[in-house]
């Protein structure tokens, strides 16, 4: 029986023209082995299995190579390819940073250096997640890393460029590698298909390609697991129900239940992935991404940014043509503002549920209507252009009667139309009579105005509003950790748990409810505050409060203060 390899051993680069997604690095590699400037130290950085080690060996092995191509590769024919490939080379060596990271481990490679190499014109040394090295390592490979011998190269790969020294960075030529495409994936997985006799529909490859998240040794080793599943037909429903990823389709049904107002239709699909196993906040997260992907769909010059298979594009493009850009912007930001209150929340259920019914409400026609009765309740005159001259023989507003030679005389000028819908208003009278001054109306219904909002509007405004105090700091974290309940009314209820956050939120409540009527457009905002009852019985605060809580649970202390004769200050 012939031994298995897995996928991501047996298709492994060998030359650089077979590394994927990464041609602009291999390219300059080539081109510094063509024109033989090669650097005595690399630093290959980037996420993992994106072919940082698997570079360092082809650049090993193609600088040691006797015969190398035109196009800059190893001949894979000489002796020093030849022991490469069958691992029996001498001029590389290979050291963990992980498991070798002392400042003996150090040592031991420099005492190597100094060998020179037997066959070929280079030793390279390797060391793959150098980051894990030790302060005292690191010190002590900084003079053989600056100043090694000629024949000796330093090829370092890491997953953490960050937390290694600045004096090792700026003694390296740093390569940075980039994650792989979703594209270039599908493409090498598909390659990988045909050798390996695989059928594999593209829209199942594209979902392994996204749950590698850009490393090209997680899709092998995810690929391998898809055909042994399968027994060799790889399909999309294989895939989503081994890999345990959440269908698309599902999102389309709840988009679609959303367009149509069906509120119980998506609590239904909701209620039916939950039943799969899914967690509530990746549902959440998946769908924002969804809608952001919906919006990258409907415009020509952002398609490019989106990475899926044709047939599911197309899917992706109807229904874009569904959905307007302001139900898009709108969608996504209720989407993400419900992720960032997931884990906090106590009841996840219901506010998943929650968005679902305010998704729907951006398509319903009566709150359309209402976001646009609340645009118009008080209009003003002055927008209205609509002009009528005054008659010149008679004036209606004038109980007095005006011959025609003084209205000649003093002609009156062009007054605006009072539109029906809009409230009435004197006019000044033409013959200088002075009518009775009424209350301004407009002015009493700017103050009653009532927009209903929702405890999750309340708790986003509380939360801006907290993020303004920042110099105060106690109120900030007193607001932040102590969010309103909404009461009957439009009352709002602030328990807190001592009398110094209690003074605190009532020195600054006249600022907070001008702000949350303006915020939440509700002029009925009343705020309360008041400490827990549990603290109001259990909790003493002040110092006499203290001290009468030690007195009820020992006399004795009642005693000692009358016998020496103590008070409190």
């Amino acid at each position: 029986m012939e031994d298995y390899i897995v996928s991501a051993r047996k298709y492994r680069p060998t030359t650089f023209q077979s590394v994927v997604g990464q041609k602009s690095l291999t390219t300059t590699l080539k081109n510094a082995i063509r024109n033989n400037k090669l650097a005595h130290a690399y630093l290959f950085c980037g996420p993992r299995g994106v072919g940082k080690t698997t570079c360092a060996r082809i650049f090993a092995k193609t600088i040691n190579c006797f015969n190398p191509t035109p196009e800059g590769d190893a001949c894979n024919a000489c002796e020093s390819c030849v022991a490469f490939n069958e691992q029996r080379s001498y001029n590389i060596h290979e050291l963990d940073a992980a498991s070798n990271n002392s400042v003996d481990d150090i040592r031991s490679l420099i005492e190597q250096v100094r060998i020179p190499p037997q066959i070929g014109k280079y030793k390279v040394y390797i060391i793959d997640e150098v980051h894990m090295l030790s302060q005292s390592a690191f010190n002590a490979f900084l003079k053989t890393l600056e100043e090694p011998p000629h024949h000796a190269i330093f090829v370092l790969a890491t997953t953490e460029k960050h937390k290694i020294l600045p004096t090792i960075l700026s003694r390296c030529q740093i390569y940075d590698f980039s994650r792989i495409s979703i594209n270039d994936m599908v493409d090498h997985l598909e390659y990988v298909a045909r050798q390996e006799g695989v059928t594999a529909e593209k829209e199942a490859l594209n979902v392994i390609a996204q749950k590698a998240d850009g490393g090209m040794r997680d899709a092998l080793s995810i690929f391998d697991q898809v055909v042994s599943f399968t027994g060799g037909n790889i399909t999309y429903k294989a895939v989503i129900e081994n890999l345990n990823v959440l269908d698309y389709e599902y999102y389309f049904k709840i988009l679609d239940a959303i367009l149509q107002d069906k509120v119980g239709n998506s609590m239904l699909i909701l209620s039916e992935i939950l039943e799969k196993g899914f967690d509530g906040q990746h549902i959440i997260s998946g769908l924002a991404s969804f809608f952001r992907d919906l919006l990258v769909a409907k415009d020509p010059q952002t398609i490019v940014l989106f990475e899926v298979g044709d047939a599911v594009k197309d899917k992706y493009l109807n229904f874009a043509a569904r959905c307007d850009n302001k139900f898009l912007y709108k969608a996504i930001e209720l989407s993400n503002t419900c992720d960032l209150n997931y884990r906090a929340s106590r009841n996840k259920r219901l506010l998943s549920e929650l968005l679902l019914i305010q998704l729907c409400q951006l398509n319903s026609p009566e709150e359309n209507d209402e976001e646009d009765k609340k645009k118009t309740v008080i209009k003003s005159i002055a927008a209205d252009t609509t002009v009528f001259e005054q008659p010149k023989t008679t004036v209606p507003t004038q109980q007095t009667p005006i011959s025609s030679s003084a209205v000649t005389q003093n002609p009156q000028p062009a007054v605006k139309a009072v539109p029906k819908n809009v409230m009435s208003v004197s006019l000044k009278n033409p013959a200088g009579h002075q009518e009775e001054k009424k209350p301004d109306v407009a002015k009493q219904t700017q103050l009653d105005i009532v927009t209903p909002f929702s405890p999750l509007d309340l708790h986003e405004a509380w939360r801006r509003y907290a993020e303004t105090l920042s110099e105060k700091i106690h109120l900030k974290n007193t607001m932040l950790n102590n969010l309103p309940a909404l009461k009957e009314n439009y009352r709002i209820e602030v328990l807190v748990y001592n009398p110094q956050q209690e003074q605190a939120l009532k020195d600054e409540i006249i600022s907070l409810a001008e702000f949350l009527r303006k915020e939440l457009k509700n002029t009925s905002i009343i705020i309360d505050v008041s400490i827990t009852e549990e603290n109001t019985k259990k909790l003493a605060y002040t110092d006499k409060e203290k001290f009468e809580l030690l007195v009820s649970k020992n006399e004795s202390l009642s005693s000692l203060v009358k016998e020496f004769k103590l008070r409190l200050d």
